[in-house]
């Protein structure tokens, strides 16, 4: 998982979700092609209450000495997290939910990598289990997140079946405040139901960012191959464990 979309309207909003939250989640910003060092809206608690805010995608703990990490930080095994040494504080203190209409995920099997976009079936927001941290040695301070990741048999093949960890929205507040035994709690979380179609390689650029990424697309076409080797030379955004 390295990218992700958040473009929300009233009718995708969990009737259990507060409406203060529904209200800011949809008046956030569309953004279909979020990635890595990208805002996007984050559930957190702030000031003694749940609010949604930017943060920054891509984790960087508060010892860092730069506002940056040379790892991968966008997103954290769930199996892992409670030990990293990067993780584990936000693990302990700072638990958040990432909404999201749904995400990218590639299909590294076929003879030229397909991305799919994997979606709730009833088209409801998806509430993603997260961590945050709060970087400050100089200003600007940095709010940034980590999507925790585990497998989930209901992603569709022909992608692997694993990815963000949902939550329904009444699991929210209990998750942020800190359940007793928090591996437990989200690793017997009842998962939607998904859907997927393939959509433009076109995501892998960052700069493209509109609702016609969006749009399903034949897999494998020519127009859409041509257009990929004519603007990448690397794999990068193919790294795509979850």
């Amino acid at each position: 998982m390295r990218r992700f979309v958040q473009a929300f309207t009233s009718d995708m909003m969990s009737s259990a979700l507060s409406e203060a939250l529904a209200a800011s989640l949809t008046a956030s910003p569309a953004r279909y092609n979020i990635g890595k060092r990208r805002p996007a809206a984050v559930i957190a608690a702030r000031d003694d209450a749940l609010r949604v805010e930017d943060f920054d995608w891509g984790l960087v703990p508060a010892w860092s000495p730069q506002p940056e990490t040379r790892y991968t930080t966008v997103t954290a095994r769930l199996s892992r997290a409670p030990r990293s040494r990067i993780f584990k504080r936000p693990w302990d203190t700072r638990r958040c939910v990432v909404p999201m209409n749904g995400y990218y995920k590639w299909d590294r099997s076929a003879e030229v990598p397909q991305p799919y976009f994997i979606q709730a079936q009833d088209g409801s927001a998806l509430f993603a289990a997260g961590l945050w941290e709060h970087w400050r040695r100089d200003q600007p301070e940095l709010l940034s997140f980590a999507i925790l990741t585990h497998p989930n048999p209901a992603i569709p093949a022909p992608l692997v079946p694993d990815g963000p960890i949902f939550m329904p929205a009444t699991a929210i507040a209990p998750w942020i405040a800190g359940p007793k035994h928090a591996e437990a709690f989200l690793t017997g979380m009842p998962q939607p139901a998904l859907e997927t179609y393939p959509v433009s390689r076109r995501i892998r650029s960052p700069d493209v960012d509109d609702y016609t990424l969006l749009e399903p697309v034949t897999p494998l076409a020519d127009d859409d191959r041509a257009w990929l080797d004519a603007a990448f030379d690397d794999d990068e955004e193919l790294d795509d464990e979850a």
